[in-house]
C-alpha cells in the first residue's frame, strides 16, 4: 500500500511539472515556415490559380477533339407555307367546271353545224345536248373533286413545326488557333506555377524577418531585465552611501531618474514583442493570443559562421515575364489564324422533323443523315486583322522592355545584398570588439566606483555604453541573418 501510494505522489509531482509546459509552444524557423506556407491566405489563392490553370490547360486540349451537340425545338407559324399560288387554288377547286364548260361550249358548236348541215335534226340536236347536260354536271362535279383532291395534297400544313437534330463537328485545320491556344494554356499553367513560386518566397522572406524581430525582441528585453537589475543594484548602493554620508542627494535622484528610465524601457521593449509574437503567430496561422517561445530566444549568439554559397539566381519574377512574352507571341498567332489562315472542319449529324418533307409534308417524324466539310477563307475585314496584329506585336514588345528592366534592377538589387551582407559581418566583427571593450570599462567602473576613485556619472556612463554595445551586438547578429534572407530572396533561392 506504500508503494501505491508513493507512486501516486510522485506521479502528481510529474504531472504539476510538466503542466506549466503545455501553454507554451516552441517554434523553431523551421516550424514557423512550414506553418505559414500552410496557412498564408495568399499562397492559397496562388495555389487556387495553379488549380484553374491546370483545369484551363485541360479544357484546351478538348479543342482538338471532336463536338456533338442535339437540338430540339418546337416553332408556331402565322401562316403556312403553300405550293400553289391563290389563281393554282381556284383552278383545282373548279377543275371539272372548267373543263366541262369548253367541252360543251365546243360539243354545241359541233351540233350546230350538224344542224345546218342536215346531218342532225333540230329536235335530234336538242334531245342530244339535254342528254349531255346531264353528263355534263356529272363530270364537272367530279372533276371538281378531283381538283379540291390535288389542291388538299399540295398543303403543307407546317404552322406547328417541331424538329431536332445532332450535330458532330471536327476540327481539321483551324490555322493555328488551336495549337496557340493550347500553348497558351500550358504558358498560363507555368505563370500561376511562378506566381505561387513568388508568393512562396515572399511569406518565407515575411515569416523569417518576422521569427528573427521576435529573436531580437527578446534579446533585448532579456538585455533591458539585465540593465534595470544593473541600475537597481547601483540605486540600492548609492542610497547606502547616502545613509552613510558619502554620497549625496543629488546622486539618489540621477539614480532614480535611470532606475524609471530602465523601467520605462523594459516596458516598451516588453510590449513590442508581445505585439511582434502576436504578429508571427497571425503569419503562422496560429491564434493571436497563443503563448509561443522560439528556439532562438535564448541562445547567445545566433549569427551564423559558415560561408554563404550562392546559386545561379533564379527569381519567379523574370519567368513570369518571359511566360508573359510567350503569351503575348501565342496571342499574334491566334490574330494570324483568325485573319489570315483558312480554317477546314469536317461536320456530320443526323436531323429529324415533324412534318417532315421525304414523304410530302407527311405529319410524322422522319430524319436523314448527313455528313460535309465547311471551309472558311478571310478574305477583306478592313484591315481589322492588321490593327490587332500591331497591337499584339506591340504588347509583345512592351513585355520585353520590361522584362529588361527589371533584369537590370535585379541584378542591382542582388549587388546591393551582397555588399549588405559584407557590411552586416563586418559591423558584427565590431560589435563583438565594442561588446568586449563595453564590458570590461563596466567591470573598471564598477571596482573604481565601489574603491571611491569613480564617480556615479562616470558610472552610469559605463552602464550605458554597455546597454549601447549589447544593443548594437543583437542587432548586428539580426542584421547578418537578414541581409542573407534578403541575398537568397534577390537570388530566388528562398
Amino acid at each position: 500500500m506504500m508503494n501505491f501510494k508513493k507512486v501516486k505522489v510522485l506521479s502528481l509531482i510529474l504531472l504539476l511539472a510538466v503542466l506549466p509546459s503545455f501553454g507554451q509552444e516552441v517554434l523553431t524557423l523551421s516550424d514557423c515556415r512550414a506553418l505559414a506556407i500552410e496557412n498564408n491566405k495568399q499562397l492559397s489563392v496562388a495555389r487556387l490559380n495553379k488549380d484553374i490553370a491546370v483545369d484551363a490547360r485541360q479544357a484546351a486540349r478538348t479543342k482538338y477533339l471532336p463536338r456533338v451537340d442535339a437540338i430540339a425545338g418546337y416553332e408556331l407559324f402565322s401562316k403556312e407555307i403553300s405550293l400553289l399560288n391563290n389563281d393554282q387554288k381556284t383552278a383545282l377547286n373548279n377543275l371539272g367546271t372548267n373543263a366541262t364548260s369548253k367541252v360543251s361550249a365546243n360539243l354545241t358548236e359541233l351540233m350546230g353545224s350538224m344542224v345546218q348541215q342536215g346531218i342532225l335534226t333540230p329536235q335530234a340536236a336538242q334531245q342530244l345536248g339535254s342528254q349531255l347536260g346531264g353528263l355534263q354536271t356529272s363530270i364537272a362535279a367530279m372533276g371538281d373533286e378531283l381538283g379540291s383532291t390535288i389542291r388538299q395534297a399540295f398543303r403543307t400544313n407546317n404552322r406547328n413545326m417541331f424538329g431536332g437534330s445532332v450535330m458532330l463537328s471536327q476540327p481539321l485545320y483551324m490555322g493555328g488557333s488551336i495549337t496557340a491556344l493550347n500553348n497558351i494554356a500550358d504558358l498560363n499553367e507555368e505563370l500561376t506555377k511562378n506566381s505561387y513560386n513568388l508568393a512562396l518566397q515572399n511569406t518565407i522572406y515575411e515569416i523569417e524577418a518576422t521569427y528573427w524581430l521576435v529573436v531580437s525582441l527578446k534579446q533585448k528585453e532579456q538585455l533591458a531585465d539585465s540593465y534595470y537589475k544593473l541600475v537597481q543594484q547601483l540605486s540600492e548602493d548609492v542610497h547606502k552611501m547616502i545613509d552613510q554620508g558619502v554620497a549625496t542627494r543629488a546622486d539618489g535622484l540621477s539614480i532614480d531618474v535611470r532606475v524609471h528610465e530602465a523601467e520605462l524601457t523594459k516596458m516598451k521593449v516588453s510590449d513590442n514583442l508581445a505585439l511582434s509574437k502576436m504578429l508571427l503567430c497571425q503569419l503562422c496561422g496560429l491564434d493571436m493570443n497563443k503563448e509561443i517561445t522560439l528556439a532562438d530566444e535564448n541562445k547567445e549568439s545566433f549569427a551564423s559562421d559558415h560561408e554563404l554559397h550562392e546559386v545561379a539566381m533564379d527569381r519567379p519574377e523574370i519567368r513570369m515575364l518571359d511566360n508573359a512574352i510567350s503569351i503575348s507571341e501565342q496571342s499574334s498567332k491566334l490574330v494570324t489564324a483568325a485573319y489570315y489562315r483558312p480554317q477546314v472542319a469536317l461536320t456530320g449529324g443526323y436531323m429529324i422533323s415533324n412534318p417532315n418533307v421525304y414523304n410530302g409534308f407527311e405529319h410524322k417524324f422522319s430524319g436523314v443523315w448527313n455528313i460535309g466539310i465547311l471551309f472558311r477563307m478571310p478574305l477583306w475585314n478592313w484591315n481589322e486583322g492588321r490593327y490587332k496584329l500591331h497591337a499584339a506585336k506591340a504588347a509583345t514588345n512592351i513585355a520585353q522592355l520590361e522584362r529588361d528592366d527589371l533584369s537590370e534592377k535585379i541584378d542591382l538589387q542582388v549587388r546591393q545584398c551582397r555588399f549588405n551582407v559584407a557590411e552586416a559581418n563586418k559591423r558584427l566583427k565590431m560589435s563583438d570588439d565594442h561588446v568586449r571593450s563595453a564590458e570590461e570599462n563596466l567591470r573598471c567602473a564598477n571596482v573604481g566606483f565601489h574603491e571611491g576613485v569613480i564617480n556615479l556619472t562616470e558610472v552610469m556612463a559605463a552602464q550605458t555604453a554597455w546597454q549601447s554595445a549589447k544593443s548594437e551586438h543583437i542587432d548586428a547578429e539580426i542584421e547578418v541573418q537578414l541581409s542573407r534572407v534578403s541575398l537568397m530572396k534577390a537570388l530566388g533561392q528562398l
